[in-house]
């Protein structure tokens, strides 16, 4: 099963956790702008596709269809800026489950990527480690005494690490506490910013001077205080227990009855249902249709999930009855 689809420790508010390394291989340039340059980058990494190995698989990012790019975009396996780019000079290795997708010549040569679901920076960590060293094994980096790993942006020297995690903060929004503990947080040197429809994600801003277990370990406390400020917010809520019930059950109905629902709305709607499911105030969803629901009500995740392409009005049709499908199946 997709990583995505996967409920992990603290699920309830810590909806993944993501690794990124980025990375320049020894003989090539940074930003690499030519094409024969940037055509020996992609030979070479495919060339060694079987030594690297987890099961990576090769695609170059022009071959795939505009709804497939976006899939990949909304699930977090892609940036913008990486779509935005010349598609022929962009190619990505990726694994059955996509918990593990490297991109070749984004900014930096390759940025390597592990995810994983819920609270589990660590393992993802150590996990994303042993990547890295096979991959440098095979091709050597760009390093520097002083400055450890090089790369295109200065921000990312030192390890080239960035550690992050999206969060589901519905109950600190709803209290009214989500600007004083992001000003908390961003003073430590740590960013929180919002993402939508209650979802926050949260990273490092500092590698350089600092080992990757330093990171990691700075990282897991401040998310560990998240939790327990949101979980204390929670239970504020929940202590006024008829609105909160009213706010989760009129959302279910709303999704369970409607003929059309556009992305914005499914989603608003769908992050107060996650928030009865776990608080256990209602039993009709589990946490696998959760997020079943959150990454099908997408625009072209549903249109994966469906097979077929559709314009914004059918879009908006057949969201309300993925989303109903998702709801009542068994």
């Amino acid at each position: 099963m997709n990583w995505y689809l996967q409920s992990g420790k603290d699920s309830d508010i810590v909806i993944n956790s993501k690794i990124v390394f980025y990375r320049n291989l020894s003989g090539f340039k940074f930003n690499l702008k030519k094409k024969e340059e940037i055509k020996a980058l992609k030979e070479t990494i495919k060339d060694n596709l079987y030594n690297i190995g987890y099961d990576l698989k090769y695609f170059e990012l022009i071959d795939f269809d505009e709804v497939t790019k976006k899939s990949l975009l909304e699930k977090g396996l892609i940036t913008n800026s990486f779509l935005s780019k010349d598609n022929e000079n962009r190619a990505i290795l990726i694994n059955d489950e996509e918990n593990i997708c490297i991109l070749i010549n984004d900014e930096d040569n390759i940025k390597i990527q592990v995810f994983s679901a819920g609270f589990d920076i660590v393992n993802t960590l150590n996990y994303a480690i042993e990547i890295d060293k096979k991959i440098e094994e095979i091709f050597g980096y760009q390093t520097s005494k002083k400055y450890g790993y090089l790369t295109t942006d200065l921000r990312n020297c030192g390890t080239g690490l960035r550690a992050n995690a999206i969060l589901h903060l519905p109950g600190l929004i709803k209290t009214g506490n989500i600007n004083k503990v992001i000003s908390t947080i961003n003073s430590f040197g740590i960013s929180l910013k919002s993402k939508s429809f209650d979802m926050y994600e949260i990273s490092n801003e500092q590698t350089l001077g600092l080992t990757e277990n330093t990171i990691v370990r700075n990282l897991n406390v401040v998310i560990q205080k998240l939790i327990e400020q949101e979980k204390e917010a929670r239970k504020f809520l929940a202590n006024n227990n008829i609105e909160l019930l009213d706010l989760v059950y009129r959302s279910l109905g709303i999704l369970e009855n409607c003929k059309k629902i556009d992305f914005e709305e499914a989603a608003s709607l769908i992050s107060n249902i996650k928030l009865g499911v776990d608080l256990g105030l209602i039993k009709e969803v589990d946490d696998l249709k959760i997020m079943k629901l959150i990454i099908y009500s997408k625009p072209y995740n549903m249109q994966k999930y469906l097979g077929n392409n559709y314009d914004k009005i059918e879009q908006d049709i057949k969201r309300a009855e993925v989303i109903q499908e998702i709801i009542r199946k068994e």
